[in-house]
């Protein structure tokens, strides 16, 4: 725990940001409009809630993993399920973040995607294994600079020659390009009621559930410079989501200004940003940015890795009687790397044969997905001393599996997935903790509500 809290606070931003921010978020505003800016506004009470709530807890309980707690909360199964689920929802985020820069790549370099997707698994798998969190973090924040400075010049040079701001603004604004609520009733279409529920839940999930984040809370000095860390990815998220979105949109303007140069644009419009750093910047600064989207690739790949390893190692090697021995921990933790580093890849290639229109919508699928239950397992644990763990159980395998239920077999859009999930979670396990007599033990450090009580009563 000696990682600065602006580092820690960088990398938190750089493992969200990704190479899904900086080319799938301007391909959705070059491709529709700003109606998914709402989920940059949206991490504002999410921040609020973890700072408060969930970083005092998770701080003094000095845990390794975010499951640990929820075993010291309620019980073993709920802590093996919940970070089973963590699992495979990071196994799925590997293999996006791996296809998105690849396919955009191949369009700008010729190189075959799927051996784009092969060396960035293998470089971000090496690194991962030599460094460690550490590494990780200090990974993380060089990127941040790169793709933000890269995204920079990017909106720079399009409103150059479009004419200035002003008329970039104004010929977005008369195609509804910068359209953001839509204030119809719909439970399938993007209107505003969706994004706001939906980018609220969805944003909890990461931020309450997902190791990759809560690590990097727990690598700062003490609880004031884990709230600082976090109120630093604040401040960055949400002009940074003005200016992705806000390239997308000039990117929009430039090419309907520049008919000749549209009908040479790639197939994919994730592919659209890594074209024009490349047809529009110099040739060295192109190779920087493009470096920068292969780094960001391999920031979220590492993370994922690194988060799985530690929640396999903590959660079930160590806890289920395995290997204890420190060295041993060490060799089975860079193992497991290696192993997952050739999972992600080869997830990557899977999805490689499937065509997906919005990336980043898909992302926002995959999470709604895995993360609604583990969200509402979450908040019962901090929030209520009624909910027992076979009422936490319950709620974690009735929400996934209302989850499964919405996206098979309803319309509902995939913005909504995790708050079905969540409430459905939430409602189920206290209705069955309240059936089964509630909580019985001392939750003393625990809850909220009893944060500071003693704890010398045994739970």
């Amino acid at each position: 725990r000696k990682i600065p809290w602006w580092a820690a606070g960088l990398s938190v931003f750089g493992t969200q940001l990704s190479a899904i921010t900086f080319m799938a978020v301007p391909a959705t505003a070059y491709g529709s409009d700003w109606r998914r800016f709402v989920g940059s506004l949206m991490l504002l009470p999410v921040i609020v809630l973890v700072i408060y709530c969930f970083v005092p807890l998770f701080r003094r309980l000095e845990v390794t993993t975010a499951y640990e707690y929820l075993e010291a909360r309620f019980s073993l199964a709920v802590r093996v399920l919940s970070s089973a689920i963590f699992i495979l929802f990071q196994l799925g985020r590997m293999g996006i973040v791996l296809l998105l820069p690849a396919i955009a790549l191949s369009a700008v370099t010729g190189i075959d995607t799927y051996l784009c997707i092969g060396l960035m698994g293998l470089l971000a798998t090496v690194y991962t294994v030599m460094g460690g969190i550490a590494a990780v973090i200090w990974t993380d924040v060089l990127q941040v600079f790169v793709l933000i400075g890269g995204a920079l010049l990017c909106l720079v040079v399009t409103v150059a020659d479009t004419g200035g701001l002003v008329a970039v603004i104004e010929t977005a604004q008369a195609a509804d390009k910068l359209h953001i609520f839509d204030w119809r009733w719909s439970t399938t279409d993007m209107v505003a009621w969706v994004l706001i529920v939906g980018f609220a839940f969805t944003n909890l999930v990461p931020y309450t559930t997902d190791q990759t984040v809560i690590q990097r809370y727990l690598t700062t000095r003490d609880e004031k410079q884990a709230a600082k860390s976090m109120w630093l990815n604040l401040a960055m998220t949400i002009p940074t989501g003005l200016l992705f979105y806000g390239l997308g949109t000039a990117l929009w303007v430039y090419y309907m200004a520049h008919p000749a140069e549209q009908a040479l644009l790639p197939e994919k419009v994730d592919q659209l940003v890594p074209w024009f750093v490349v047809t529009h910047l110099p040739a060295g600064v192109a190779g920087v940015v493009v470096a920068g989207i292969f780094a960001a690739a391999m920031s979220s790949l590492d993370s994922s890795m690194n988060s799985i390893s530690a929640a396999v190692v903590n959660d079930f090697v160590v806890r289920l009687g395995g290997e204890r021995h420190p060295q041993g921990l060490l060799l089975l933790a860079r193992r497991l790397t290696c192993f997952l580093g050739f999972l992600g890849t080869g997830a990557a290639m899977v999805l490689a044969t499937y065509e997906i229109r919005y990336l980043f919508d898909f992302f926002q699928k995959i999470m709604g997905l895995f993360g609604g239950g583990l969200a509402g397992v979450f908040l019962l644990a901090v929030f209520s001393r009624t909910v027992n763990a076979a009422g936490a159980l319950a709620g974690l395998v009735t929400g996934s599996a209302a989850t499964l239920v919405i996206v098979f077999f309803t319309a509902t859009n995939f913005l909504l997935y995790a708050a079905v999930g969540t409430c459905t979670c939430v409602a189920v396990g206290y209705l069955v903790s309240c059936i089964t007599g509630g909580e019985t033990r001392n939750l003393a450090g625990l809850t909220l509500a009893t944060l500071k009580d003693p704890v010398d009563a045994p739970r």
